[in-house]
């Protein structure tokens, strides 16, 4: 067994995450999509309501979650920017903002670092939150229901999924926020986000208008 455990890295990435959002605790996944969908999975969702121009794996993920999606197509809610509510639940699709002391008390902002976003570490996520039921559920749920110790000496008790984020990833972000800014501004989207209702596989579902 080597000297060193790689994944230490990624705690140190959290933390670092942690404390630059000033959130309590932050989780990293795999992408911003599935920490949307973990989000949802904890809370349990039923109907969810969000801008109809957002990324497309958002009600993707709320559907796959249990949820039931509602489009909100008024132009005040679809000229959103950095962040919005998944509605009414305390979750944020907070893909497009990484911030100084950006944390909501209370919520679970779900951020990405994929190579289009303020930190492009090519692909990653994270849930900041400040619940440390939901950390111990979303660390396990991440990593196949396996607990933060050796694989042969776990014992697992519920299902998850494969959505952890890598040593390699992790050290890229740890490299990058050595030098990022104390405040960042809100990306824009280049041409804006399509309708999402346009499609034939969201058309069967509720709307605002």
């Amino acid at each position: 067994m080597s000297k060193h455990n790689p994944y230490a890295i990624v705690t140190m990435f959290e933390e670092e995450i942690a404390s630059y959002t000033g959130a309590p605790y932050a989780v990293s996944v795999d992408s911003c999509t599935n920490a949307i969908f973990l989000a949802c999975k904890y809370l349990k969702v039923e109907e969810v309501t969000i801008p109809s121009k957002t990324y497309l794996s958002v009600p993707q993920s709320i559907i796959h979650s249990g949820g039931e999606v509602i489009f909100d197509c008024r132009p005040i809610t679809n000229h959103w920017k950095g962040q919005y509510q998944l509605k009414p639940y305390p979750i944020y699709d907070s893909a497009k903002r990484l911030t100084s002391n950006m944390y909501i008390p209370g919520s679970f902002m779900c951020l990405s670092f994929h190579i289009k976003k303020q930190l492009a570490i090519s692909k990653g996520g994270m849930i900041l939150c400040d619940d440390k039921d939901a950390v111990s559920w979303f660390k396990k749920a991440r990593y196949e229901g396996r607990s933060e110790k050796y694989y042969k000496e776990d014992d697992i008790d519920m299902l998850g999924w494969n959505m952890y984020m890598t040593p390699q990833q992790a050290s890229h972000g740890l490299a990058l926020m050595q030098n990022y800014p104390d405040h960042a501004s809100d990306l824009e989207e280049i041409h804006g986000y399509r309708d999402l209702t346009e499609f034939t596989i969201f058309k069967k579902h509720k709307k605002i208008k």
